[in-house]
């Protein structure tokens, strides 16, 4: 019996089966050098986007000291994400806002309560201004402040990312499971990254103060102008933070609409320039400081319709012993905070920030509260 594997192939009479295996030899060996040099350059992106994040790891040193005295974890595997925008006026980016006076506020405060299960998303604005009790914190220099009543935003200004968390938590009674800080000149680039975000204008704004100056009407607004936009105070209506508190979240469900609607988060293209952005943007604990993490962060917000992504303010008056100050309105604002504790639907109806119509407010009150707010699907213009 012959052995056909020892018999050479037999070549056709003019070549051409020895020239087709020749060209199918270098054209698996291209197909696979694009695979590696694909890998490669994904790789290289993942490790570059990965490096450009910062990580707090004193927040997390701080807080660990205090961990016998912090809340429980959130019911039903939910998470709580504090959002602050720091007011520094350090870096290139940040001094045309200020002087550099080597201290820093929480400009900017929300807490972000995610659903188990991605079914809804709560971003709760807290006021700046808002009285609270501040505990003893450990400053930068390692000293310590001393426990006092105080305004809210002090307490970034005392302690940092750990001092505001510990503050926030003895209010509510709510874990904050991660942070993100995020300055001005990253918040440009973050509206940037995405091509603008549109807003409509009842009037026209004129803010020296803010870099501010647009007409009435519809408009998208870009790095800087939105940036002004958000935060505006002393020439729209009433000069209140509570009315800037209220265009932030105008601004912020524009944005969440826009990059859903827009297929950023399915689109590669779209997508790369934004997480560049983010992560060059935002400092966040050790928890929350891979690109893995925020991925996993994004998908689960992907989940929530947009109309499920709510934005509102802590219930809140004018301080009964400063007006320019802030007071927690109660009981809503407790019923709030039990309602995200435990990981249960808050209700909003539609409105800016009005008095709250919460359980026990009166003979008409439903079992139910219901804050005043809006959602991300609510158009913008």
């Amino acid at each position: 019996m012959t052995d056909n594997a020892d018999t050479p192939a037999e070549p056709d009479a003019d070549g051409k089966g020895a020239r087709k295996r020749h060209w199918l030899r270098w054209t698996a060996l291209a197909a696979a050098a694009l695979v590696l040099a694909a890998a490669g350059t994904g790789w290289w992106l993942y490790r570059k986007l990965d490096s450009n994040i910062t990580t707090d790891t004193t927040a997390a040193d701080e807080l660990t000291r205090y961990e016998k005295e912090r809340p429980s974890p959130a019911a039903n595997a939910a998470r709580n994400i504090l959002l602050i925008g720091s007011d520094t006026r350090a870096g290139a980016g940040n001094r045309k806002y200020g002087k550099d006076g080597g201290t820093q506020r929480s400009d900017t405060t929300i807490l972000l309560h995610i659903s188990a299960g991605g079914s809804g998303a709560t971003a709760v604005s807290i006021p700046r201004d808002l009285m609270v009790r501040i505990p003893s914190c450990t400053k930068p220099d390692r000293t310590r402040t001393r426990e006092q009543f105080a305004q809210f935003n002090w307490a970034f200004e005392f302690g940092g990312t750990a001092c505001t968390i510990r503050t926030l938590e003895k209010l509510t009674g709510i874990r904050i499971d991660h942070h993100m800080v995020i300055d001005f000149g990253g918040f440009k680039k973050m509206v940037d990254a995405v091509d603008g975000v549109e807003i409509c204008l009842k009037e026209p704004i004129d803010d020296a103060d803010a870099h501010l100056k647009l007409p009435a009407g519809r408009q998208v607004l870009h790095g800087e102008q939105a940036l002004g936009f958000v935060r505006a105070r002393k020439s729209l209506g009433n000069g209140s933070d509570t009315e800037r508190m209220d265009r932030q979240q105008q601004f912020l469900g524009a944005l969440v609409n826009k990059v859903q609607s827009d297929g950023v988060l399915l689109n590669p293209t779209k997508l790369y320039p934004v997480l560049d952005a983010a992560t060059k943007s935002i400092t966040t604990d050790p928890g929350l400081d891979s690109l893995r993490d925020l991925y996993d962060l994004a998908r689960s917000m992907r989940a929530v319709p947009t109309e499920k992504v709510q934005f509102l303010t802590v219930p809140r008056r004018p301080y009964s012993y400063n007006a320019n100050r802030d007071e927690l309105v109660q009981p809503a604002a407790d019923q709030l905070f039990a309602r995200l504790r435990a990981d249960e639907p808050v209700v909003i109806r539609p409105g800016g920030s009005g008095e709250p119509e919460a359980a026990g407010d009166g003979p008409s009150a439903s079992a139910t509260p219901s804050f005043a707010g809006r959602n991300a699907a609510t158009a913008s213009c």
